[in-house]
């Protein structure tokens, strides 16, 4: 096993047959439950507009919100039957995936450049060789953890050769503003706080290296139940059309739920392409892309088929139109 793999097991248990009964084939579904996360801008649109609750209100069915701290939270909520629909990078849904996690990526909602390495202006890091040694924040099973992998890997060093401090998001910012770590592996909107309000700087930056922003379902829960993925999918897609017609309302949303103030927020929108609605071919190359850095790092076992894996994941039959 990976040591990806092994750090993420614990987490990414397979959901109990009792849970997956309860959400399966013929069920009577009262309630969807929808992430919403602050690096996913248009679920907080969906969840300040109610059009969710508008679509499904003449089925009998509720929408339940459940905030999601970072792809690894939404993952680990897929993967215990307490989420339906969730919001990852794609390089995450892959290694949850290839670590038995029975996700699906069925929809987009962002190409993203939320993730970089940051560390403060004193540190005497400027390149991601200068973290041998080196306390690093991360939070494992994300986009930045996988950007943090292949950032060392291309300049020579694995995990073992940083000091990796697992902490999720927020906290990596409040360890590399009190000086408890030396660098972290950032996302947005949290980094572009760290930059305007701490003088943080982004020291290494790779946009191709950050991948798409993804909505996800459980198997079990697609082949029962694609109709109702489906009409999701249609509301995220009125959702991500009106975000990019309404950019100031969309930072208004955005800054009321992550609470940061508009300078922030217009870095996180500078750093967010909206303009992309199917899932497919270039979704499935990216994610290929960043399954191979991590198997050519030895971080993904060796025997893993990563394009088969990439092929599997992605379920693009249901979204809208390419845009």
């Amino acid at each position: 096993m990976s040591a990806l793999s092994r750090r993420s097991a614990a987490a990414l248990v397979l959901a109990s047959p009792v849970v997956l009964a309860a959400r399966g084939a013929g069920a009577n579904v009262r309630e969807l439950r929808v992430d919403y996360a602050t690096y996913n801008p248009v679920s907080l649109v969906l969840r300040s507009k109610g059009w969710l609750e508008d679509e499904f209100r003449g089925d009998g069915i509720a929408i339940r919100w459940v905030l999601s701290a970072g792809s690894n939270k939404a993952l680990e909520f897929l993967n215990a039957g307490s989420l339906d629909i969730g919001s990852t990078a794609g390089a995450a849904a892959l290694v949850a995936r290839i670590n038995g996690n029975p996700v699906r990526s069925v929809g987009v909602y962002s190409k993203p450049e939320w993730t970089a390495l940051v560390t403060r202006p004193d540190s005497g890091i400027a390149k991601p060789a200068d973290l041998r040694g080196r306390r690093v924040a991360v939070t494992r099973g994300t986009d930045p953890h996988i950007f943090l992998v292949r950032a060392i890997a291309a300049a020579g060093l694995s995990e073992r050769d940083i000091k990796a401090v697992p902490l999720q998001h927020a906290d990596g910012r409040l360890a590399l503003v009190r000086g408890d770590v030396d660098a972290w592996a950032g996302l947005d909107p949290i980094m572009a706080a760290a930059e305007i309000e701490n003088g943080a700087t982004l020291f290494h930056r790779d946009a191709e290296a950050n991948t798409w922003g993804v909505l996800n379902t459980r198997e079990a829960f697609l082949a029962a139940q694609p109709q109702l993925v489906a009409r999701v999918l249609k509301v995220y897609e009125r959702a991500r059309v009106w975000s990019r017609a309404n950019g100031a309302e969309l930072a208004e949303i955005l800054g009321k739920e992550a609470k940061l103030a508009e300078p922030i927020i217009a870095r996180q929108l500078e750093r967010t392409d909206l303009s992309h609605a199917r899932i497919g071919p270039a979704q499935i190359a990216t994610i290929k892309a960043a399954g191979e850095a991590l198997q050519a790092a030895g971080v993904i076992a060796a025997n893993v088929d990563i394009a088969a894996v990439s092929r599997e994941l992605v379920d693009a039959s249901l979204g809208p139109a390419a845009s």
